[in-house]
């Protein structure tokens, strides 16, 4: 059962956004029913209270959408990225339910796959509804505003005409009621957006990072420490939304001079916001939790502390090993590079899967190699940059630099790059400066580079 818990909290946070709300819905369901079975009441206090948070790094969890809308990272690989280490952190608190059942002889059924299909069937237009937004997205059939319309859609159909919990005149009301709130959404994004964007501008994130620089951070794991021990006070102090809003703009320029993954930091972002939720003394929930049940909030601060130890044990683990939130994009990030080497492109797509951006569409690389072979701008072609041509040794001031020297000049005719130019597109050797003028057509000798106007026309 207490594994139950933990699904169920977990799932319920995931389509909610909130694990306050997990606490009082589905907290208040359990608890009774744990202590019931036989589990220690300050287990089953703490179970309930922190088992929600992991929710938020599980599809489709709406904080991982507006990390996505303020990042611009792709939804549907987030999603799946995010889903790797939420599981592992459910796991774990599965594997601590199962040590504490079973040195208490807590009692067990045994697995019937049948009892577990009859209540699906019982829950299966529901069920359908996170399916419908994660294939919609994962397939590329819908993006992220087609796919929210279409489970509203869905969910209308389902109320109006399976359930007929609604007729058309609550829907007038509904719909009136949900534009309201929409409005006040509208607002509260417009805002954060413009506070944001004039903190950006005025220059404050590199404000920030110089100073920490000058302090001598310098490694990506400095900004790792100070990254979380940033969000953890920010998750004690605001909620996560608001986080995401207002502090995640600012801490996106300096994670991207790092060149952290983008799912790295999703991951460590939202992580470290939900186990504030439950940290002593100030966490949200735990003051939600007093109120639920009924409890002295210092009683709430000690059965959380064994969970809240798992959680940053969790968390620890997800920042020692990055790959278990970037292993899923690994070989499309390689099949990605191996395209722009065969075609002779730059594999910005690719960066936008390695590499936090700071103003996508504007993809830079972020490891060394990258920025030794493409340039920190990240528009340096290959092969077209050498640092010199034969019988040049730097650039020719041709106006584009070695681009137009390795085009342009190739050591046969003697010329500076910027005279070769025009020999190289339009001098085939049959006209001035390499041989006789066509018979056919008079040549006005107006010289222009070592070819004439009129040699433009013959060429082409």
């Amino acid at each position: 059962l207490a594994i139950v818990c933990v699904f169920a909290s977990a799932v319920f946070t995931m389509l909610t956004g909130g694990s306050g709300v997990t606490i009082v819905a589905i907290g208040g369901l359990l608890l009774p029913v744990l202590i019931q079975q036989g589990y220690p009441e300050k287990f089953s206090l703490g179970l309930v209270t922190t088992a929600g948070a992991v929710g938020l790094l599980l599809p489709p969890s709406p904080l991982v959408l507006i990390y996505c809308y303020v990042t611009r990272v792709h939804v549907a690989k987030t999603y799946y990225a995010t889903l790797w280490p939420g599981l592992v952190l459910v796991l774990i608190l599965s594997l601590y339910s199962l040590y504490v059942g079973y040195t208490r002889k807590i009692p067990t059924e045994r697995f019937d796959i049948r009892v577990v299909l009859k209540e699906l069937w019982v829950v299966k237009w529901e069920a359908l509804t996170p399916i419908l937004v994660l294939v919609g997205l994962g397939s590329g059939l819908m993006e992220l505003h087609e796919s929210a319309a279409a489970a509203a859609l869905y969910t209308l159909v389902i109320e109006v005409y399976v359930y007929k919990d609604l007729s058309w005149k609550k829907v007038l009301r509904v719909a009136k009621e949900a534009m309201s709130l929409a409005g006040a959404i509208i607002v509260i994004l417009a805002m954060a957006t413009a506070l944001t964007n004039y903190v950006i501008q005025a220059g404050v994130p590199k404000a920030i990072l110089d100073y920490f620089v000058a302090k001598g951070m310098s490694e990506l794991w400095h900004f790792i420490v100070v990254l979380n021990i940033f969000l953890f006070i920010m998750g004690m102090l605001m909620d996560a939304f608001s986080v995401l809003l207002v502090a995640l703009p600012l801490l996106v320029p300096l994670a991207a001079n790092f060149g952290m993954h983008p799912f790295y930091l999703a991951v460590m972002f939202l992580l470290n916001l939900e186990i504030a939720y439950v940290t002593p003394p100030v966490g949200l929930n735990l003051y939600i939790a007093s109120f639920r049940f009924r409890k002295p909030v210092v009683e709430i601060y000690r059965v959380v502390l064994p969970f809240v130890g798992l959680l940053m044990a969790g968390l620890l683990l997800i920042i020692l090993v990055p790959r278990l939130s970037s292993f899923t994009v690994e070989d499309e990030v390689a099949a990605l590079r191996a395209e722009a080497e065969k075609t002779g492109t730059i594999p910005m797509q690719a960066w936008a899967l390695e590499c936090i951006q700071e103003d996508p569409p504007n993809y830079v690389p972020c490891t060394p190699e990258d920025i030794a072979k493409y340039g920190a701008d990240g528009k340096t072609i290959p092969g077209m940059d050498d640092g010199g041509d034969d019988g040049d040794s730097g650039d020719d001031g041709a106006g584009g630099g070695d681009l137009v020297d390795d085009f342009f000049d190739d050591g046969d005719e003697k010329k500076k790059t910027d005279e070769d130019l025009v020999d190289e597109f339009f001098d085939d050797g049959d006209e001035a400066g390499g041989g006789s003028a066509d018979p056919d057509e008079k040549k006005k000798k107006k010289d222009l580079n070592g070819a004439t106007v009129d040699d433009l026309v013959d060429e082409f």
